[in-house]
């Protein structure tokens, strides 16, 4: 039983009301408690709305531009550029969360700050949008994937939207957008039929690698570690949403980083910049 917690007079119900309230702790919040994730939230989502419909216009007007000769590759532009402009602007803030607030790492439960929380809501928002996003092309097996990754996510993102727990764990998690930037980069530069030789684009593939280890698969690694450490500090929902949500991210990142390795580095012969 923790000494911080109150209990009742009975040393009997001390013991069981010390073991629950770590659960009660989660509990949902009022209207008032969550208006403030649900605002950033909604904001967040509508600011990639406009994001988006800026790279439309601007696909449309270069409709008769040879990469964009379909209207799958117009599509897949706008998402990945879309998913560019988050990875840059959550990667960066989800490393300043940690650099402004050492602390975050040491209580990834309870401690947050204004930022951290918008950071995950911000984050929130963009889900919320890619998952709506894809949506509209379900004929493609990888978006009916990525779909089911993300309402996944989007679950875990909203206990630190709206109960304010686990806020630091979540930006820990947010950290591999900072490789995302290189990885979509190289999407983009595909689409571009930019060779796989040039200088630009073999830059990009050495970052991305570099950045995918120390980025994708050690945060990957340390929130392995960290939540079977501190299954029984959590409740059993967020200990088995977190379980499945890293068993799923541990599947598509092995999968991915092969993709690159095996494209960008194995055969490299092929320098046509075909999309993949």
């Amino acid at each position: 039983m923790r000494e911080d917690v109150p209990t009742p007079s009975s040393d009997t119900m001390d013991s069981v009301v010390g073991t629950l309230q770590i659960d009660n702790q989660w509990t949902l919040p009022d209207f008032w408690s969550a208006l403030p994730g649900l605002v950033e939230t909604s904001l967040s989502f509508l600011f990639f709305r406009l994001v988006l419909q800026i790279a439309d216009y601007w696909v449309r007007k270069n409709a008769s531009t040879t990469f964009l000769a379909s209207e799958k590759l117009r599509w897949k532009w706008k998402n990945i550029f879309v998913s560019f402009i988050h990875a840059n602007i959550t990667g960066i803030f989800s490393v300043l969360c940690f650099y402004w607030t050492p602390k975050l790492a040491e209580d990834m439960i309870s401690t947050h700050t204004p930022l951290s929380h918008g950071v995950v809501a911000f984050a929130m928002g963009y889900f919320i949008h890619d998952t709506v996003d894809m949506s509209k092309m379900l004929r493609s097996r990888q978006n009916m994937e990525l779909i089911v990754h993300h309402f996944v996510i989007l679950i875990a993102l909203s206990i630190p939207v709206f109960i304010y727990k686990s806020v630091g764990y979540m930006v820990v998690a947010l950290l591999v957008e900072v490789n995302s930037v290189f990885l979509h980069f190289r999407q983009l530069l595909l689409l571009h039929k930019v060779e796989k030789t040039s200088s630009i684009y073999r830059m990009n593939s050495i970052v991305n690698l570099g950045t995918f280890i120390i980025f994708r698969i050690f945060p990957l690694c340390w929130m392995t570690r960290w939540i079977v450490i501190n299954k029984s500090n959590v409740p059993f929902f967020f200990y088995s949403l977190a379980s499945t949500g890293l068993a799923i991210t541990t599947v598509m990142n092995i999968v991915l980083f092969y993709r690159c390795l095996n494209s960008d580095f194995i055969r490299c012969k092929d320098t046509s910049g075909k999309v993949e």
